[in-house]
């Protein structure tokens, strides 16, 4: 099953993707991780109040407005915003999917104090569907993706994985 992390990481790195599909995980390791997560946590303190916790079809939303029918996505910095944005977009098709029509997702960076409103498009359904698609084969690949150094290495919770051989 694909989830909102399998989409993140396709536009992030194809590696990453296989490597996490794969259960090698590395976000346990890293002060990077978390830190967002901490600010993801206490950011917004009575989020938890207000909003559910939505699971379905293998995916998580942490902060569902159900009565506006939006989702709230906390993230450290928008240096991958294009991945956060496919991320949430994956939600939105997954909803949809699912019977819940309208909705949207808000884009949040505390730290930098921004917010982004990602609404559905038309064309969206199929962007996702190809995303999807792009995940599974990276996922299916009988061998892990080759090392692409890329600028943001350095801050990925898999670089010592990735690195351990270099000089």
């Amino acid at each position: 099953m694909i989830t909102g992390t399998h989409i993140a990481y396709l536009h992030t790195c194809h590696r990453k993707l296989w490597l996490f599909a794969h259960g090698i995980r590395m976000e346990h390791t890293s002060d990077i991780v978390a830190e967002g997560k901490l600010i993801g946590e206490t950011s917004y303190p009575d989020r938890s109040k207000k909003y559910t916790e939505l699971e379905l079809d293998g995916i998580k939303i942490d902060f569902y407005d159900a009565k506006n029918k939006v989702i709230h996505e906390v993230k450290k910095t928008d240096k991958v915003e294009r991945a956060h944005i496919a991320q949430v977009k994956y939600y939105l098709y997954m909803l949809s999917k699912n019977g819940i029509e309208g909705a949207s997702a808000l884009l949040e960076y505390p730290k930098m104090r921004q917010t982004q409103i990602v609404e559905w498009e038309e064309g969206d359904e199929a962007l996702v569907s190809t995303y999807i698609q792009k995940a599974t084969a990276i996922i299916n690949q009988p061998h892990c993706p080759a090392l692409v150094r890329l600028p943001i290495c350095e801050k990925c919770s898999y670089y010592d994985f990735c690195y351990s051989g270099e000089e």
